[in-house]
Protein backbone atom coordinates (compact mmCIF):
# COMPACT_ATOMS: atom_id res chain seq x y z
CA UNK A 1 0.00 0.00 0.00
CA UNK A 2 1.14 3.13 -0.53
CA UNK A 3 1.58 5.48 2.78
CA UNK A 4 1.78 9.62 2.33
CA UNK A 5 2.84 11.81 5.42
CA UNK A 6 -1.55 13.05 5.01
CA UNK A 7 -4.20 11.22 4.40
CA UNK A 8 -5.57 11.18 1.24
CA UNK A 9 -8.86 13.03 0.55
CA UNK A 10 -11.82 10.78 -0.65
CA UNK A 11 -15.12 12.35 -1.49
CA UNK A 12 -18.22 9.81 -2.24
CA UNK A 13 -20.79 11.60 -4.16
CA UNK A 14 -24.24 10.91 -4.27
CA UNK A 15 -27.67 12.23 -4.99
CA UNK A 16 -31.15 12.06 -7.06
CA UNK A 17 -30.40 11.67 -10.71
CA UNK A 18 -30.59 15.09 -12.00
CA UNK A 19 -29.18 16.53 -9.45
CA UNK A 20 -25.98 17.31 -11.04
CA UNK A 21 -23.58 14.49 -10.20
CA UNK A 22 -22.27 14.16 -13.22
CA UNK A 23 -21.02 18.16 -12.86
CA UNK A 24 -19.94 18.13 -9.63
CA UNK A 25 -17.23 14.73 -10.71
CA UNK A 26 -16.40 16.89 -13.30
CA UNK A 27 -15.89 19.95 -11.22
CA UNK A 28 -14.01 17.72 -8.72
CA UNK A 29 -12.00 16.10 -12.29
CA UNK A 30 -11.15 19.77 -13.03
CA UNK A 31 -9.73 20.13 -9.42
CA UNK A 32 -7.15 17.23 -9.72
CA UNK A 33 -9.29 14.46 -8.32
CA UNK A 34 -8.93 10.77 -9.85
CA UNK A 35 -12.54 10.30 -10.51
CA UNK A 36 -14.81 7.13 -11.13
CA UNK A 37 -18.28 7.36 -11.96
CA UNK A 38 -20.77 4.39 -11.32
CA UNK A 39 -18.40 2.21 -9.41
CA UNK A 40 -20.50 -0.54 -7.64
CA UNK A 41 -20.42 -0.33 -4.23
CA UNK A 42 -18.62 -3.91 -3.71
CA UNK A 43 -15.65 -2.87 -5.77
CA UNK A 44 -14.84 0.20 -4.36
CA UNK A 45 -12.90 -1.73 -0.99
CA UNK A 46 -10.93 -3.95 -3.35
CA UNK A 47 -10.07 -0.48 -5.88
CA UNK A 48 -8.83 1.10 -2.52
CA UNK A 49 -6.25 -1.54 -1.63
CA UNK A 50 -3.07 -0.39 -3.16
CA UNK A 51 -4.12 3.07 -1.64
CA UNK A 52 -3.44 6.54 -3.69
CA UNK A 53 -1.48 9.48 -3.15
CA UNK A 54 -4.00 11.64 -5.51
CA UNK A 55 -6.95 12.73 -4.24
CA UNK A 56 -10.31 10.27 -5.20
CA UNK A 57 -14.00 11.26 -5.66
CA UNK A 58 -16.36 8.30 -6.66
CA UNK A 59 -19.90 8.55 -8.06
CA UNK A 60 -22.72 6.62 -6.48
CA UNK A 61 -25.31 6.09 -8.10
CA UNK A 62 -28.97 4.37 -7.21
CA UNK A 63 -29.08 2.73 -10.37
CA UNK A 64 -26.02 0.19 -9.34
CA UNK A 65 -26.93 -3.25 -9.54
CA UNK A 66 -25.63 -3.46 -5.34
CA UNK A 67 -26.65 -0.37 -4.06
CA UNK A 68 -28.67 0.36 -1.06
CA UNK A 69 -28.58 3.42 1.17
CA UNK A 70 -27.49 0.94 4.34
CA UNK A 71 -24.36 -0.51 2.09
CA UNK A 72 -23.49 2.92 0.69
CA UNK A 73 -23.65 4.06 4.91
CA UNK A 74 -21.53 1.28 5.95
CA UNK A 75 -18.88 1.72 2.91
CA UNK A 76 -18.33 5.44 4.07
CA UNK A 77 -18.34 4.53 8.33
CA UNK A 78 -15.58 1.67 7.02
CA UNK A 79 -13.49 4.08 5.11
CA UNK A 80 -13.78 6.53 7.92
CA UNK A 81 -11.85 4.45 10.01
CA UNK A 82 -8.62 4.28 7.60
CA UNK A 83 -5.76 6.99 8.61
CA UNK A 84 -5.25 6.78 5.22
CA UNK A 85 -7.94 8.70 3.67
CA UNK A 86 -10.04 11.92 4.94
CA UNK A 87 -13.58 10.37 3.82
CA UNK A 88 -16.66 12.96 3.33
CA UNK A 89 -19.86 12.13 1.91
CA UNK A 90 -21.39 14.77 -0.74
CA UNK A 91 -24.61 14.73 -1.65
CA UNK A 92 -26.11 16.82 -4.18
CA UNK A 93 -29.97 17.34 -3.03
CA UNK A 94 -32.50 18.96 -5.23
CA UNK A 95 -36.23 20.01 -4.77
CA UNK A 96 -38.90 17.70 -6.62
CA UNK A 97 -40.32 19.43 -8.73
CA UNK A 98 -37.00 21.08 -10.19
CA UNK A 99 -36.13 17.38 -10.70
CA UNK A 100 -39.39 16.89 -12.64
CA UNK A 101 -38.41 20.27 -14.54
CA UNK A 102 -35.13 19.17 -15.70
CA UNK A 103 -35.94 15.73 -17.12
CA UNK A 104 -39.01 16.81 -19.26
CA UNK A 105 -36.73 19.36 -20.32
CA UNK A 106 -34.32 16.68 -21.67
CA UNK A 107 -37.23 14.31 -22.53
CA UNK A 108 -35.31 11.75 -20.85
CA UNK A 109 -37.02 9.14 -18.87
CA UNK A 110 -36.16 8.30 -14.96
CA UNK A 111 -33.69 5.36 -14.51
CA UNK A 112 -36.47 4.24 -11.55
CA UNK A 113 -39.51 4.31 -13.66
CA UNK A 114 -38.71 3.89 -17.43
CA UNK A 115 -42.15 2.87 -18.01
CA UNK A 116 -43.92 5.44 -15.42
CA UNK A 117 -44.32 9.31 -15.67
CA UNK A 118 -41.34 11.06 -14.38
CA UNK A 119 -42.96 12.30 -11.37
CA UNK A 120 -43.40 8.45 -10.02
CA UNK A 121 -39.36 7.65 -10.75
CA UNK A 122 -38.05 11.03 -9.01
CA UNK A 123 -40.18 10.61 -5.90
CA UNK A 124 -39.53 6.60 -5.79
CA UNK A 125 -35.28 8.03 -5.33
CA UNK A 126 -35.61 10.85 -3.21
CA UNK A 127 -37.57 8.13 -0.82
CA UNK A 128 -35.02 5.68 -1.53
CA UNK A 129 -32.01 8.47 -0.65
CA UNK A 130 -34.27 10.09 2.20
CA UNK A 131 -31.65 9.36 5.36
CA UNK A 132 -28.33 10.02 3.55
CA UNK A 133 -28.32 13.72 4.01
CA UNK A 134 -28.46 13.01 7.74
CA UNK A 135 -25.25 11.11 7.39
CA UNK A 136 -23.46 13.39 4.61
CA UNK A 137 -20.22 15.83 5.28
CA UNK A 138 -21.82 18.00 2.61
CA UNK A 139 -25.09 18.35 1.22
CA UNK A 140 -25.32 21.24 -1.75
CA UNK A 141 -28.59 22.31 -2.45
CA UNK A 142 -28.68 22.61 -6.43
CA UNK A 143 -32.25 23.62 -7.07
CA UNK A 144 -31.38 27.56 -8.02
CA UNK A 145 -28.14 26.62 -9.05
CA UNK A 146 -26.58 26.58 -12.96
CA UNK A 147 -24.15 24.72 -13.79
CA UNK A 148 -21.17 27.28 -13.50
CA UNK A 149 -22.79 27.76 -9.82
CA UNK A 150 -22.46 24.13 -8.96
CA UNK A 151 -19.12 23.81 -9.96
CA UNK A 152 -17.73 26.81 -7.93
CA UNK A 153 -19.76 25.38 -4.74
CA UNK A 154 -17.99 21.66 -5.52
CA UNK A 155 -14.46 24.10 -5.69
CA UNK A 156 -15.40 25.89 -2.65
CA UNK A 157 -15.60 22.93 -0.51
CA UNK A 158 -12.91 20.35 -2.41
CA UNK A 159 -10.60 22.89 -4.29
CA UNK A 160 -7.27 22.14 -3.48
CA UNK A 161 -6.59 25.59 -2.24
CA UNK A 162 -9.13 25.48 0.27
CA UNK A 163 -9.03 22.32 2.28
CA UNK A 164 -10.86 23.07 5.72
CA UNK A 165 -12.60 21.94 8.59
CA UNK A 166 -16.07 21.52 7.15
CA UNK A 167 -19.21 22.44 10.14
CA UNK A 168 -22.45 21.30 9.93
CA UNK A 169 -25.31 21.99 12.46
CA UNK A 170 -28.53 21.03 12.32
CA UNK A 171 -31.57 21.45 14.81
CA UNK A 172 -33.87 18.48 15.76
CA UNK A 173 -36.77 16.86 18.03
CA UNK A 174 -35.99 14.60 20.65
CA UNK A 175 -39.29 13.13 19.54
CA UNK A 176 -37.79 11.92 16.56
CA UNK A 177 -34.21 10.73 18.03
CA UNK A 178 -31.10 12.13 17.86
CA UNK A 179 -29.59 12.61 14.00
CA UNK A 180 -26.57 9.63 13.58
CA UNK A 181 -23.21 11.13 13.00
CA UNK A 182 -23.24 14.20 15.35
CA UNK A 183 -20.23 14.66 17.26
CA UNK A 184 -21.68 17.20 19.46
CA UNK A 185 -25.03 17.47 21.27
CA UNK A 186 -26.87 20.36 22.86
CA UNK A 187 -30.33 19.89 24.70
CA UNK A 188 -31.80 23.28 24.74
CA UNK A 189 -34.89 21.95 25.94
CA UNK A 190 -34.78 24.20 29.52
CA UNK A 191 -35.16 27.16 27.56
CA UNK A 192 -38.47 28.92 27.53
CA UNK A 193 -40.77 27.34 24.58
CA UNK A 194 -42.54 29.53 22.48
CA UNK A 195 -44.47 26.58 21.51
CA UNK A 196 -46.96 27.72 24.35
CA UNK A 197 -47.29 31.55 22.75
CA UNK A 198 -50.55 31.32 20.85
CA UNK A 199 -49.08 34.31 18.54
CA UNK A 200 -45.62 32.25 18.46
CA UNK A 201 -46.58 28.42 17.69
CA UNK A 202 -47.35 28.37 13.89
CA UNK A 203 -43.98 30.30 13.73
CA UNK A 204 -40.19 28.81 13.61
CA UNK A 205 -36.47 29.51 15.20
CA UNK A 206 -35.79 31.59 12.25
CA UNK A 207 -38.81 34.18 12.60
CA UNK A 208 -37.29 37.27 14.53
CA UNK A 209 -40.21 37.14 17.20
CA UNK A 210 -39.47 33.56 18.51
CA UNK A 211 -36.02 34.11 18.36
CA UNK A 212 -36.64 36.95 20.58
CA UNK A 213 -38.05 34.84 23.04
CA UNK A 214 -36.05 32.80 23.04
CA UNK A 215 -32.93 34.99 23.58
CA UNK A 216 -35.49 36.58 26.18
CA UNK A 217 -35.44 33.83 28.23
CA UNK A 218 -32.59 34.57 31.77
CA UNK A 219 -30.98 31.32 31.52
CA UNK A 220 -30.00 31.90 27.56
CA UNK A 221 -27.36 34.02 27.44
CA UNK A 222 -25.29 32.66 29.83
CA UNK A 223 -25.82 29.29 28.13
CA UNK A 224 -25.22 30.55 24.70
CA UNK A 225 -22.01 32.40 25.59
CA UNK A 226 -20.23 29.33 27.23
CA UNK A 227 -21.63 27.03 24.07
CA UNK A 228 -19.86 29.37 21.65
CA UNK A 229 -16.90 29.98 23.41
CA UNK A 230 -16.61 26.13 24.05
CA UNK A 231 -16.96 25.54 20.46
CA UNK A 232 -14.82 27.87 18.91
CA UNK A 233 -11.98 27.04 21.20
CA UNK A 234 -12.32 23.59 20.01
CA UNK A 235 -12.60 23.76 16.11
CA UNK A 236 -9.02 25.04 15.68
CA UNK A 237 -7.94 21.73 18.05
CA UNK A 238 -10.39 19.73 15.60
CA UNK A 239 -9.08 20.97 12.56
CA UNK A 240 -5.32 20.59 13.52
CA UNK A 241 -6.19 16.80 14.60
CA UNK A 242 -7.26 16.28 11.01
CA UNK A 243 -10.59 16.28 10.75
CA UNK A 244 -12.22 16.85 7.71
CA UNK A 245 -16.03 17.20 9.26
CA UNK A 246 -17.66 18.05 12.27
CA UNK A 247 -21.52 18.06 13.32
CA UNK A 248 -23.17 19.87 16.12
CA UNK A 249 -26.56 19.31 16.58
CA UNK A 250 -29.19 21.45 19.18
CA UNK A 251 -32.03 19.39 20.18
CA UNK A 252 -35.80 20.21 21.73
CA UNK A 253 -39.39 18.94 22.15
CA UNK A 254 -40.57 20.02 18.14
CA UNK A 255 -37.66 20.99 16.65
CA UNK A 256 -39.04 23.52 15.71
CA UNK A 257 -38.37 26.75 17.83
CA UNK A 258 -35.39 26.51 20.62
CA UNK A 259 -33.31 24.45 18.81
CA UNK A 260 -33.66 25.95 15.05
CA UNK A 261 -33.13 29.48 16.79
CA UNK A 262 -29.75 28.15 18.24
CA UNK A 263 -28.82 26.69 15.51
CA UNK A 264 -29.48 29.66 13.35
CA UNK A 265 -27.10 32.02 15.91
CA UNK A 266 -24.58 29.14 15.81
CA UNK A 267 -24.32 29.25 11.93
CA UNK A 268 -24.01 33.03 12.02
CA UNK A 269 -21.57 33.13 14.80
CA UNK A 270 -19.28 30.28 13.20
CA UNK A 271 -19.36 31.94 9.75
CA UNK A 272 -18.94 35.75 11.18
CA UNK A 273 -15.26 33.34 12.69
CA UNK A 274 -14.60 32.35 8.74
CA UNK A 275 -15.30 28.96 9.38
CA UNK A 276 -17.06 26.60 6.22
CA UNK A 277 -20.35 25.95 7.80
CA UNK A 278 -23.67 24.33 6.65
CA UNK A 279 -26.81 24.19 8.65
CA UNK A 280 -30.00 21.82 8.34
CA UNK A 281 -33.25 21.76 10.09
CA UNK A 282 -34.50 18.60 10.55
CA UNK A 283 -37.89 18.74 11.33
CA UNK A 284 -38.75 21.87 9.22
CA UNK A 285 -37.49 20.09 6.25
CA UNK A 286 -39.57 16.70 6.42
CA UNK A 287 -42.51 19.46 7.30
CA UNK A 288 -41.66 20.80 3.58
CA UNK A 289 -41.13 24.38 5.48
CA UNK A 290 -37.24 24.93 5.74
CA UNK A 291 -35.56 27.49 5.42
CA UNK A 292 -34.22 30.19 3.46
CA UNK A 293 -31.27 31.21 2.98
CA UNK A 294 -30.38 34.01 5.59
CA UNK A 295 -27.32 35.95 3.78
CA UNK A 296 -23.77 35.39 3.26
CA UNK A 297 -21.70 32.96 5.26
CA UNK A 298 -24.31 30.14 5.95
CA UNK A 299 -26.66 28.22 4.08
CA UNK A 300 -29.48 25.93 4.55
CA UNK A 301 -29.14 22.67 4.77
CA UNK A 302 -28.47 21.96 0.89
CA UNK A 303 -26.65 25.03 0.19
CA UNK A 304 -23.27 24.59 1.81
CA UNK A 305 -21.19 28.00 2.38
CA UNK A 306 -17.73 29.23 2.84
Amino acid sequence: MTHSTNPTDLILVTGPSGAGRSTAIHALEDAGFEVIDNLPLSLTARLLETGTDRPLALGIDVRNRDFSVDALLSLAARLRTRPDFAVRLLYLDCAPDTLVARFSSTRRRHPLAPFEDVETGVAREISILADVPDHADVVIDTTALTVHDLKAEVLRWFGEDDRRLAISVQSFSYKRGVPRGLDIVMDVRFLSNPHWVADLRQGTGQDGQVRDHVVADPRFADFYDRTRGLILSLLPAYRDEGRAHLGIGFGCTGGRHRSVAVTEMLCETLAEQGWQVSKRHRELDRRGNGAVDKGPGTRDHGVSAA
